[in-house]
Formats: structure tokens, C-alpha cells, sequence
């Protein structure tokens, strides 16, 4: 765990690498595969584990194929900032050459205790990144420094020639980085194409270590405008993310503290570029459509690996800035550090706007803009860390909100793999049935969540109020005999979905399925009602 092999390979006065310093405290679960040139070209893999960079050197990178064994070499730990370094080191220093971004993300270890089954010799775990989706397993021989890693479960289609010659994080091609004029960090103020002398600023001089984790502030579901001093912003249709800055490191985390750095480099990258001691902002990351709205099926298409729209994070609220909580400030006030500290955002980071205390107007030209409605904030409300205490509100122009999929119904007619979710909300505990969502899918999606399922099968149902008596008024019900005909899933998946209203009988009605959801734990998902 210790850093001190790492740092004393290194003339910090000549290298750009991350001095890193002592390991940082954390249970982060990220990974990063880097195409290193240097003596010999081959690729570092690397995996976040008790406060350092675990580190591989594999000659021919990951293995592809199931039960196909690659040669990985275990080297000294790195830090964890080095998951942001891209660029080149000086010849005379150690790794000399060019260092890309091949790919990165997150891992998920397949037991409860990674760190003593590394020590043991063996680790099984699902890697899922920008190329590299699947599980494998990494196997240390009788030189301990010597492991073998496997590809384990099911094939994966091999990278393709373009691919493998193209940074995730910047997009640019071996050739192309090591042209650079200069060595380049993706935490530089400037990429390197904008690349500039400058002297660094007083926070960059100055760090503070990185801020710990706090749970967002939520936002109550309302039906009709309330009384009082508010201010409006526009609700976004994307995934909740704080960004935490401090010392050399960039965390982006959803509202369950999952890393979003691996899915969504450019924004990590942004903030990373932030003049800060240190900072937690709380945003949005949301794909825009060719009107500008904020859309989620954008962020699903791209999550099944269609084209990539273009990515932003709005942020809309600032908790910490160069040392200071700020959470006991007035919204207003902590809205205005956060416009000032964004006058010049850098990337693809934007400010998040009040749009001013008149409701009923603005909501008129949210719905004539086909937007998803309005967040209302109390004038004068503090940050309430983790609480939904009604000084935040949620006014929208559509029903739709996030369920847990308890199974699913058999094909029927041209459809293939299934033929409708059965989705539900928890209720003091238990899952309470809340209908059946038949439409939102193309092929591609069906097939997906089918395969997805297979991996997650149960044998009874998991909802506690089936079956019915009799099927609803909608046809919603699932009785004794259609039962049997169901399948069920363990409820760990959450989805949102759209629907028109619920019915008396608290069953959805023209529900539509909008994508699954992975910054929201399956037991915090209820029905929502007004306030």
C-alpha cells in the first residue's frame, strides 16, 4: 500500500506523472487500462483498491476470448491520480514515452473481500468501461511478481484497430499525444491543444485534500405551486452527480456513491480543471438533444453503445469551496459563489440559472419547450445533507419516476425475449406490485435486459401482494394462474418510467419505459406522492 517504491523511480522536477503523495483513504472501485510506449509497447492495468492504483504490466493486453490467459507482471502501487495521466514522459525518466487512456471505468470484485483475495493470490471481478465490459479474473503464479490474467464468462468482441489506437479521454491516436509540445495531464488547466505558459494559481499552489462524500439533498414531489418565497430552476433529465475536488484528485459520484468518473471522462476531466483548493459541487450529467433539452433515452442509447451524444454536467449547487461549508448558507448565496466560481466554466460544466419566483409562467414556457418542469428551492433554505425536508420541490409536467423490475411476462405475437417488465415500489419494506410496461423498447433493448435478467433469476416472486383475485381495470393484475407463467428476477434493477397517472387501484396507466437506472439503490424507491 505504501508509495515509496513509486516515488523514489521518479524526478518529480522532470516528470509530470502525479507525485501522488501518501495513499488516500476511500473504497473507490475504478479502473484504468493505459497504452503505455516505452521501451516496448504494451498496456498498464490498473485497479483502485484500499487507497492506491494496484498496477499490471501486460505485454498483450486484455485477453478477449473466454478461458484466454494473458502474462500480467505486477509493479510497485501507484497512486490514485494517476488515472487521470495521459500524455508523455521524458526519455531519461522511468517509462519513458507515451502514456494513453486507453479505457476506463469501474470494476465490481465478485466477493466481499478483495484486498485479502489479492493477497491470496486470486481476484475475480466485472470490469465495465468505455471498451472493456465482462468479467475476468487475475491469477498470481509461484513468481510472485508474475500473474496471469483470464477472461472469464462470456466472449467479448475484441477491440477494433481504430479503437485501440484512440484515447477515451481526449480521443487522440498514439502518434498524435506523443506530437505534443508539451507533457499534458487531463487535470491541466489547458488540454494540449490550447496549451499555454502560465503561472499556477494560488489554490493550485495551495491544495487541500480531497472533501468526503455527502449524500444529496432531495427534493419533494409537489402538485401545484406553493405559497412562500421560491426560486426556480429548470429540472433536468439525467443523473444526479456531486463533483469533489481536492489536492491532485477528481471524484464524480451519484447520489448512492457510485463512480461516474469511468463513464463520463470529459466531465471528470472538467472538473478536474476547476481553480479550486478544494470543492464539492452538486449537478447534473445529462445528454443534450439537437434542440438542447436534457435527455435520458440520449444517456440509455449511449449506455447500450450507439452513438454518443454530446455530455454536460450542470451544476446548480455548491456545498464546499477552498475549505469552507457552505451548506448553512442561504440558497442564494451559495448559488452566487457558485455563478462567480463558473464565469469562465471550464469543458463541458455549466451553471444551472434560478429562472426566477414566477411559477405559473415559467412553467408555461417549460411545457411550451417540451422540458421536464421545474425544481423549486425555498428562499433563505439551507442545504439539508441527505434529507427530503420540503424546502426543495419537484414540480413536473409528466408522471414518471424510477421502479424496481421484479420479472417479466412471456413474448407474444412478433415480439421477441419478453414481453412486459413487472416493476413495483417499495412499501415498509416490501415490494408492492405497481403494474405492467409493455412499450419503450427496440430490439436491442430487449435484448439486453433479457440477457441482463438470466444473470439475476429467482425462483419466487418477489412482490408481496400477489397474486390478485382478479385482474385490474387496466389489465393490470397478475393472478394465481398468470403467475406461473411469469418469470422473476432478484429486485436489483431500477428503471424509470413515464407514465399518464395511477389509478385507484395504485396501478400505472400507459406506462412507457424510459432506461434502467444505476445511481439509485433498488430499497430508497417508493411511490411518490405530493406534498
Amino acid at each position: 500500500m505504501s508509495l515509496k517504491e513509486y516515488a523514489k523511480k521518479r524526478d518529480f522536477k522532470k516528470t509530470a506523472e502525479p507525485s501522488g503523495g501518501r495513499p488516500v483513504k476511500g473504497s473507490g472501485r475504478r479502473f484504468v487500462v493505459q497504452k503505455h510506449d516505452a521501451s516496448r509497447l504494451h498496456y498498464d492495468f490498473r485497479l483502485e483498491l484500499d487507497g492506491t492504483l494496484k498496477s499490471w504490466a501486460v505485454p498483450k493486453g486484455l485477453p478477449y476470448a473466454k478461458g484466454e490467459k494473458h502474462l500480467a507482471v505486477q509493479v510497485e502501487d501507484h497512486p490514485i491520480s494517476y488515472i487521470d495521466f495521459e500524455g508523455t514522459i521524458p526519455e531519461d525518466q522511468y517509462g519513458g514515452g507515451t502514456v494513453m487512456i486507453w479505457d476506463r471505468g469501474t470494476f465490481e470484485p465478485l466477493s466481499k473481500t478483495p484486498t485479502k483475495e489479492l493477497a491470496e493470490g486470486k481476484l475475480h471481478f466485472i470490469l465495465s468501461g468505455t471498451k472493456l465490459s465482462g468479467e475476468w479474473y487475475l491469477v498470481r503464479l509461484r513468481d510472485e511478481k508474475q500473474w496471469l490474467l483470464i477472461k472469464g464468462g462470456e466472449d467479448m468482441k475484441p477491440v477494433s484497430k481504430k479503437q485501440d489506437d484512440a484515447s477515451v479521454l481526449s480521443g487522440r491516436s498514439m502518434k498524435e499525444l506523443a506530437k505534443g509540445d508539451r507533457v499534458w495531464q487531463s487535470h491541466s488547466p489547458n488540454p494540449p491543444d490550447r496549451a499555454i505558459k502560465r503561472k499556477a494559481s494560488r489554490a493550485e499552489r495551495n491544495p487541500l485534500p480531497l472533501p468526503e462524500f455527502a449524500e444529496p439533498m432531495k427534493a419533494k414531489l409537489a402538485d401545484s405551486v406553493p405559497s412562500g418565497n421560491w426560486i426556480y430552476e429548470i429540472k433536468f433529465d439525467g443523473f444526479r452527480a456531486l463533483a469533489l475536488r481536492g489536492d491532485s484528485e477528481t471524484r464524480l459520484l451519484s447520489r448512492n456513491e457510485k463512480d461516474f468518473g469511468g463513464k463520463f471522462p470529459e466531465v471528470m476531466d472538467a472538473v478536474s480543471r476547476l481553480d479550486v483548493r478544494d470543492a464539492i459541487v452538486d449537478g447534473e450529467i445529462v445528454a443534450l438533444d439537437e434542440k438542447g433539452r436534457s435527455s435520458f433515452q440520449l444517456l440509455q442509447a449511449f449506455e447500450l453503445g450507439q452513438k454518443r451524444p454530446p455530455i454536460f454536467y450542470y451544476a446548480f449547487d455548491l456545498l464546499r469551496l477552498n475549505g469552507t461549508d457552505l451548506r448553512d448558507l442561504p440558497v442564494e448565496e451559495r448559488k452566487a459563489k457558485l455563478e462567480r466560481l463558473l464565469t469562465e466554466p471550464p469543458g463541458n460544466i455549466r451553471y444551472s440559472a434560478s429562472l426566477g419566483s414566477d411559477a405559473p409562467r415559467i412553467l408555461d414556457q417549460v411545457r411550451q419547450l417540451g422540458l421536464e418542469g421545474l425544481i423549486g428551492k425555498r428562499v433563505g433554505s439551507h442545504y439539508e445533507t441527505g434529507r427530503r425536508s420540503g424546502n426543495w420541490i419537484k414540480l413536473k409536467l409528466h408522471h414518471e419516476q424510477e421502479f424496481v423490475i421484479g420479472g417479466h411476462t412471456e413474448p407474444e405475437g412478433s415480439r421477441s425475449y419478453f414481453g412486459a417488465l413487472l416493476v413495483g415500489t417499495y412499501e415498509g419494506g416490501q415490494l408492492k406490485f405497481a403494474g405492467k410496461v409493455g412499450t419503450g423498447f427496440n430490439e436491442k433493448l430487449l435484448h439486453t435486459l433479457f440477457e441482463t435478467f438470466k444473470k439475476i433469476p429467482s425462483e419466487s416472486c418477489p412482490f408481496s401482494d400477489l397474486p390478485e383475485k382478479r385482474a385490474g381495470r387496466y389489465s393490470h393484475g397478475v393472478t394465481a394462474s398468470e403467475m406461473k407463467l411469469c418469470h422473476w428476477v432478484n429486485p436489483k434493477l431500477v428503471c424509470q418510467i413515464r407514465f399518464s397517472e395511477w389509478t385507484r387501484d395504485y396501478r400505472l396507466r400507459q406506462p412507457v419505459f424510459r432506461g434502467l437506472r444505476d445511481d439509485k439503490d433498488p430499497k430508497d424507491v417508493v411511490r411518490e406522492v405530493p406534498a
